[in-house]
C-alpha cells in the first residue's frame, strides 16, 4: 500500500541527529507519505550534529495539527532545542490529543513528555531520557527496538531506524485502510 495522501510533520531543529532526520525524511517521501519539515521559526535551514543542514517548509507556528496525519520527532540534541519553543510542543500535544501518530528516537522521547504523550505509555529512547520519560508518567522499555502503545511508537538509537521507519509506514497504513 502507498502513503500517498497521508501528511507527516517530521520536526528539527540545531544539533538534530543526521540519520534520525534523513532517514525518516526519504524513507516516507519513498513510501509516498508528503513530508513537511517543521521547524522552530528561528530561523529556516538547522544544522546536524555533523552540521549537515536541512531546511524546515515550516515553522510550528505556520502549521495546525489538524493538517498531520503523523509526527515524527527525530533525536540528538535537537529535541531539547524544540522544548524551548512552546509552538513546537503544542503541535506534538494537539496531534496527540487529536489521536493521531506521534514517533520519536532517541532523544525525541523528551519532546514527547513535554507534550505529555508519554502518561500511563510505555516508551522507548536513548537510555539517558529514562528517568525523563519515567517522571513523564511512562513505563520505560529498553529491550525492544521499537515500542508501540497506541498512537505512540518510539526507538532508541540509529541502529533501531529500520525498525523505527517500518512501524510507522505499517501504523499509517493501517490508518490510511481503515478511513478509506
Amino acid at each position: 500500500m502507498s502513503l500517498n495522501g497521508v501528511r507527516v510533520a517530521l520536526l528539527i531543529e540545531d544539533e538534530y541527529q543526521i540519520l534520525e532526520g534523513w532517514y525518516p525524511l526519504l524513507r516516507l517521501q519513498a513510501a509516498g507519505a508528503e513530508v513537511t519539515v517543521v521547524g522552530s521559526g528561528r530561523k529556516t535551514t538547522f544544522d546536524s550534529k555533523e552540521h549537515y543542514p536541512m531546511e524546515a517548509d515550516a515553522s510550528a507556528s505556520e502549521v495546525s495539527a489538524s493538517s498531520f496525519d503523523a509526527v515524527v520527532v527525530p533525536g540528538g540534541f535537537a529535541p531539547d532545542n524544540m522544548r524551548l519553543h512552546p509552538p513546537m510542543i503544542n503541535l506534538v500535544r494537539e496531534v496527540f490529543q487529536a489521536g493521531r501518530l506521534v514517533s520519536a528516537i532517541c532523544h525525541g522521547g523528551w519532546v514527547l513528555a513535554s507534550a505529555g504523550a508519554l502518561k500511563g505509555r510505555q516508551a522507548t529512547g536513548y537510555l539517558p531520557i529514562r528517568d525523563d520519560v519515567i517522571n513523564a508518567g511512562g513505563e520505560w522499555i529498553d529491550d525492544k527496538s521499537v515500542v508501540q502503545d497506541g498512537n505512540v511508537i518510539t526507538s532508541r538509537t540509529p541502529p533501531d531506524l529500520p525498525d523505527f521507519v517500518e512501524a510507522i509506514v505499517a501504523y499509517l497504513e493501517r490508518e490510511k485502510a481503515q478511513n478509506a
